[in-house]
């Protein structure tokens, strides 16, 4: 994770969570859209959007990434924070120190777009340099893997681990404590910015 080579990124993502400003989302009839800079993006095997279809003139990350929708649900700052917060003190690979994240369980964040726990999916977790890894809503499940938005008490910036970070308490789970720090977080990606839900 840590010789990932990590885009170059100018916003701080302290200015995306008090931003005002709208998105380019389409709403659609089923949920209401999100009001400010959308933070994440899911797609697939939903029932829940409240955007429409990848547009590959604005949504340029994504498409050069291969990402394809016809609709799609998004997510801001605020929506992140509506939802019911998980704490979780894992050790990090970069400083092996134990550092406090906070965000809501992934499942959780899936549930906004109308994917329940249980489901038989795979999912896709892609970050902002296009690194991505694939995980059943099991595994997810078993690990109690949250979408973290904050580190120590603060946004996780852009140009950092964030803007989320889909992590798991590593120091807990019988499949990754007794492994080397540097090998417990290949299944989590930082810079965390869409998630693709796939029937499996």
């Amino acid at each position: 994770m840590n010789k990932r080579n990590f885009v170059t990124a100018s916003v701080g993502l302290a200015s995306l969570w008090s931003a005002a400003g709208s998105s380019h989302a389409a709403p659609s009839t089923k949920t209401t859209a999100s009001q400010g800079p959308t933070l994440l993006t899911l797609s697939g095997a939903i029932t829940r959007s409240n955007r429409g279809a990848l547009d590959p003139a604005i949504d340029q990350m994504m498409g050069k990434h291969g990402i394809q929708f016809s609709n799609a649900h998004a997510l801001d700052a605020a929506a992140l924070q509506r939802m019911a917060a998980v704490t979780i003190q894992p050790t990090l690979e970069y400083d092996s120190k134990k550092h406090t994240l906070k965000g809501p369980l992934l499942t959780t964040v899936l549930a906004a777009a109308g994917v329940t726990a249980g489901s038989a999916v795979q999912l896709v977790l892609r970050a902002v340099d296009g690194y991505n890894v694939t995980i059943s809503m099991a595994d997810a499940q078993a690990h109690r893997m949250i979408v973290a938005t904050h580190i120590d008490g603060q946004p996780m910036a852009l140009g950092g681990l964030g803007p989320q970070w889909a992590v798991y308490d590593a120091d807990v789970l019988p499949a990754f404590k007794d492994k080397p720090v540097k090998e417990r977080f290949g299944l989590c990606p930082w810079g965390l910015y869409h998630i693709e839900v796939k029937k499996a």
